[in-house]
């Protein structure tokens, strides 16, 4: 079974991590208050929509639609769920580390208003995911659309925030080499994924595809990265945290949903190393400047580099800089000056002789790109 750590055990931790890979029971605000500042990388938040249900809702056939009426997701009014909604998104935002990212999933009912107080907070809304069902549920009455998608809005701590996981070059990848959109198209949890107890009924009204959170662990988040769920229910977000080789941290105060998915997760077998590995490409890659060349001696002061063709040439300068002629700078502006040009990538165009052969000074920097990756 999942360990599952009461919140009065919590607080008595400190800055322990041993709230790491647990399921905390208790209230999303007092268990977010009582974890350390900064010290998650993500968090998927599934918080009660506020359905606002008018009564027992039939099928055309009479029989009673199994519908989300439970206590939680009851509330007096829009300002107890907006004040409820302010005071979970500060207490993430605590806990959420600089470069580390919001994800709120909701329906029509609450997430134009979570989204207005994620703005009124200043979070920075980096996209807004639309989750299109292929097997929705009808729309009995017949006195609406057919409600078919639900909207997940991803967001930074704040507009200057940098450094935050995206994946990018995965998830283009994974989509046939085309950019990964916005609208997600996934069934609604069915079959053998739902979770049912023992009289057969579904232990969570909600409970969220595996295959979603799947993409949303992939795409913004790291192997080995803590996922916060404050709304953890059947543990969808736990699940799928753990196979995918990051640790999760999940709050939630009924026990019926703690036992299911405690249960849930310590079944689960975490991919291999291999297997998790994150495609990147240039621009997920460590900064390096010409002058780190020079400084570690793979480029020496006084080499001579040249242009594939050798029309060109020029002297490194223990600044790091180069000159040729009477013109001087960086290997991206002087080789744009020789050649006439506005622009030009330095790192492709400079070339050194190794005694063989010429080969671009890029395959240099890609040397101190692998010894910093031996340093993480």
């Amino acid at each position: 079974m999942a360990s599952v750590l009461p919140l009065a055990g919590l607080r008595e931790t400190g800055q322990s991590r041993i709230w790491l890979d647990t399921i905390i029971k208790g209230d999303c605000v007092a268990a977010l208050e009582a974890l350390p500042d900064h010290s998650v990388d993500a968090i998927f938040a599934d918080p009660p929509y506020n359905l606002q249900l008018g009564g027992t809702l039939h099928r055309p056939d009479q029989s009673v639609v199994d519908a989300v009426d439970d206590e939680w997701d009851q509330f007096a009014s829009f300002e107890v769920y907006d004040a409820f909604t302010r005071a979970w998104l500060l207490a993430c935002r605590r806990v959420l580390k600089p470069t580390g990212t919001l994800w709120v999933i909701g329906s029509y009912h609450n997430i134009f208003r979570v989204g207005a107080i994620l703005q009124d907070l200043n979070f920075w809304i980096l996209n807004d995911i639309v989750w299109r069902k292929t097997n929705p549920m009808p729309n009995f009455k017949g006195r609406r659309f057919q409600n078919a998608h639900e909207t997940m809005i991803w967001a930074a701590p704040n507009a200057k925030a940098k450094g935050y996981t995206f994946n990018y070059d995965a998830m283009k990848a994974a989509n046939d080499d085309v950019q990964m959109r916005s609208d997600w198209l996934f069934p609604i949890c069915s079959g053998g994924e739902r979770l049912k107890g023992e009289d057969g009924k579904k232990v969570h009204p909600t409970q969220k595809p595996e295959a979603l959170l799947a993409r949303v662990i992939m795409a913004s988040t790291k192997p080995g990265d803590i996922v916060l769920d404050p709304f953890f229910g059947s543990g969808t977000t736990g699940a799928v945290a753990k196979r995918l080789g990051r640790h999760f941290v999940g709050i939630e105060r009924e026990q019926a949903y703690i036992d299911a998915a405690s249960e849930r997760i310590a079944a689960v077998e975490p991919l291999g190393k291999a297997v998790l590995t994150v495609m990147t490409g240039k621009k997920a890659e460590a900064r390096v400047a010409f002058n780190v060349l020079v400084e570690t001696g793979l480029v020496k002061p006084g080499q001579v580099l040249t242009d594939a063709r050798r029309r060109w040439s020029a002297i490194v300068r223990a600044d790091g800089t180069v000159a040729s002629g009477g013109d001087a700078g960086s290997i991206h502006r002087l080789g744009a000056k020789v050649q006439g040009l506005d622009t030009c990538n330095g790192w492709t165009f400079w070339h050194f002789d190794d005694g063989k052969t010429l080969r671009p000074i890029d395959e240099l920097r890609s040397i101190v790109r692998s010894d910093l990756a031996k340093m993480d």
